[in-house]
């Protein structure tokens, strides 16, 4: 099968043929739908070798639909069918830590253990024809919505609904949520916010287009990001700032940017991996304002992602591209050149 697969540090992945797995005892085979290209795996491609503790090669994707293809062995009573539309929950812990019993494998309490964060986080993941996933536990139902172009919500909406959804109480009538970067997760941050929550809500970024991608997803006001793009949130605020800022760049300006228009009493979320840095210290961030850096979201988080994308109130803006034009893709995504976020496909068609 066709496969997408990083064979060397600070490299792009290349596109060869590998084997199709068999499924083990627990294992399940899927036949992949789409698979995310995400900001984050080119972080991870320009990590030198070393900085992570993932074993070469291994598959690309960690945001992957696709239907249940082979039910392996002591699969049979888990409730899931051949032909049954999945997505793939995308942190894989070690299932039985008290944070992995909760469906929080995000924080499994023995991940520096494991050696690898999940499929294509140093294991295969879905950018090939078909992904062995270890447990039906990893598995959520996607009902009527298209595999095909449903496979970011297991990262591009899970991350932002997990950050967004720990400051609903903060978000009250009158207040203002700020999403900093309008890509893959911003995007749908902007969609979620609008989705639950009676905040106004204000999208920066440097790209008009992507302004425009926030104004198509229902943000009330898009504000250019550079000089005085603070200052402009201010106003619009009547002075007091966001209750939330949601960054999802996590450069230094947008941190800058961040604490420089959040509320008294906001929370300053950083979900972007960009590598800046923000000093907590007296008078560089407002009074009681918290700073935090969550990391993906949970297997529970995940069904109530997928159930706002079958109401509706969600969808992910989606570019579909076969598995071949991989290197071309991720090499428009490193230079801004994404609209939404990009899936790749076994086949050229969506």
């Amino acid at each position: 099968m066709t496969a997408v697969r990083l064979t060397g540090w600070q490299k792009p992945p290349e596109v060869t043929r590998v084997p199709v797995p068999e499924p083990g005892p627990g294992e399940i085979l899927l036949k992949v739908a789409g698979a995310g290209v995400c900001h984050s795996d080119l972080h991870v491609m320009d990590w030198p070798a070393g900085a992570l503790p993932y074993d070469l090669p291994f598959t690309l994707g960690h945001e992957t639909s696709g239907w249940v293809h082979t039910l392996g062995p002591g699969t049979r009573n888990t409730g899931l069918r051949e032909g049954d539309a999945v997505l793939v929950y995308g942190p894989w812990g070690c299932g039985v830590c008290p944070a992995c019993a909760r469906g929080a494998e995000n924080y499994c309490h023995r991940a520096a253990e494991l050696r690898a964060a999940g499929g294509g986080l140093g294991l295969d993941g879905g950018m090939a024809e078909y992904m062995l996933v270890p447990s039906a536990r990893l598995l959520v139902p996607l009902g009527d919505l298209d595999p095909r172009t449903a496979a970011p919500l297991t990262d591009a909406a899970l991350t932002p609904y997990h950050a967004v959804k720990r400051s609903l109480h903060k978000l009250v009538p009158g207040t203002a949520a700020v999403v900093i970067g309008v890509g893959g997760l911003g995007h749908m941050a902007v969609q979620l916010l609008k989705a639950l929550s009676p905040a106004d809500v204000i999208a920066v970024d440097v790209a008009s287009d992507k302004l425009d991608l926030a104004a198509g997803a229902g943000a009330d006001h898009c504000v250019p990001a550079g000089e005085g793009d603070a200052d402009r949130i201010r106003t619009l605020t009547g002075g007091l700032g966001a209750a939330l800022v949601l960054d999802c760049v996590g450069a230094d300006a947008t941190m800058a940017t961040a604490a420089a228009c959040a509320a008294v009493e906001a929370d300053i979320t950083v979900v972007g991996l960009a590598g800046g840095t923000l000093p907590v210290t007296f008078g560089a961030v407002p009074f009681e304002a918290a700073v935090s850096i969550p990391y993906w979201g949970t297997r529970p988080e995940l069904a109530e992602v997928v159930a706002l994308a079958r109401a509706g109130r969600i969808r992910p803006h989606v570019e579909v591209h076969p598995l071949g034009e991989a290197g071309e893709v991720y090499q428009r995504l490193r230079d801004g050149r994404i609209d939404g976020r990009a899936v790749l496909v076994p086949t050229a068609e969506a």
